[in-house]
């Protein structure tokens, strides 16, 4: 009976979000991802980024960083929105607290979301990335909040940047609009 309990207490809770549906657009990628959130995982990331989501803080912010066969990273609602100055991309987030690493046992496969953070592990904050291909070295070293359940052929067409940082030179491919969903 105390485990029946438990799982009605679990169903009763609210839940942050399902997800995300994000709008991409650019030279590269056009069309629509959906991302299932794990807020089982990651409550507080998925609690702030759902937060800028519904703010619109994420409208229109690059993709300033793109590895191919690594991942595509984009989230800098500081630095990263289209129009401004676009030189600083990558190095900003937002004006809410950083956050302390919420690390798991969900593998960086492809398709998985991830936190970006610098090397404070407890340093996310806006920051995101999508993984193109596994990256298992990642694991544990960094936050998954989440995975891509439709649009994972619009994720493989965003720009590539160049070099090894894999810096987006040129017109970024953006996310258009991000919207929380249920």
């Amino acid at each position: 009976m105390h485990k029946l309990a438990a799982v009605f207490a679990l169903l009763a809770s609210p839940a942050l979000a399902t997800g995300l549906q994000v709008e991409i657009e650019g030279e590269g990628a056009n069309g629509t991802v959906t991302i299932d959130l794990l807020e089982d995982l990651a409550p507080g990331h998925v609690e702030q980024i759902t937060a800028l989501a519904s703010e619109g803080a994420y409208d229109d912010v690059a993709f300033h960083r793109v590895i191919d066969g690594f991942m595509a990273q984009t989230g800098d609602v500081e630095f990263g929105k289209l129009g401004g100055d676009m030189s600083r991309a990558g190095m900003g987030g937002s004006d809410r607290d950083n956050l302390a690493a919420e690390f798991s046992d969900v593998p960086f496969d492809r398709g998985v979301v991830g936190m970006a953070r610098s090397q404070d592990p407890n340093s996310a904050n806006s920051q995101f990335f999508i993984m193109f291909d596994e990256g298992h070295f990642l694991n544990g070293e960094y936050t998954v909040i989440g995975r891509v359940t439709e649009g994972m052929d619009v994720v493989d067409a965003i720009k590539r940047g160049e070099g090894r940082n894999g810096s987006v030179v040129g017109a970024p491919d953006v996310m258009k609009s991000v919207t929380v969903i249920d």
